[in-house]
C-alpha cells in the first residue's frame, strides 16, 4: 500500500456504535479504527468538520466515549472521523482493543 496516508495501524471490525451530531442522535457500526479515528457506518447527515459525540462498544466490556471531528462523509453510507478528545482510561481500552485485534491477523 504504497499509498497509505495513515500513520496509526488501522483495523477491521464491525462494533455497535451510536453517535449524537448537530442535528441527530444515530445508531451505527464502526468498520474500520486506529487509535487516531474510525469510520461510522450509518445514516443521518453530518457535515465536514463537525463535531459529534461518539460511543463505540468494545466487545464484554463497558462502551468507550469520543469526541470526534468528521473529515469526510459519504452521503448515507457513513462518515470518517478522526478523535478530537477521550480520556485517558477510554484511550488506555482502545489502544489495547486495537493491540489485541493486530495480534490475531
Amino acid at each position: 500500500m504504497a499509498n497509505e496516508r495513515r500513520r496509526n495501524p488501522r483495523v477491521k471490525v464491525n462494533l455497535p456504535a451510536r453517535w449524537e451530531g448537530v442535528l441527530t442522535r444515530q445508531d451505527a457500526n464502526v468498520t474500520d479504527l486506529s487509535n487516531k479515528g474510525c469510520f461510522v457506518l450509518t445514516g443521518g447527515k453530518v457535515e465536514q468538520k463537525e463535531l459529534i459525540r461518539l460511543e463505540i462498544q468494545l466487545p464484554d466490556e463497558e462502551p468507550i466515549y469520543f469526541w470526534a471531528e468528521v473529515v469526510d462523509a459519504a452521503f448515507e453510507i457513513g462518515f470518517a472521523v478522526k478523535f478530537t478528545s477521550m480520556e485517558e482510561p477510554d484511550q488506555t481500552r482502545l489502544r489495547r482493543f486495537i493491540e489485541g485485534c493486530l495480534t490475531k491477523e
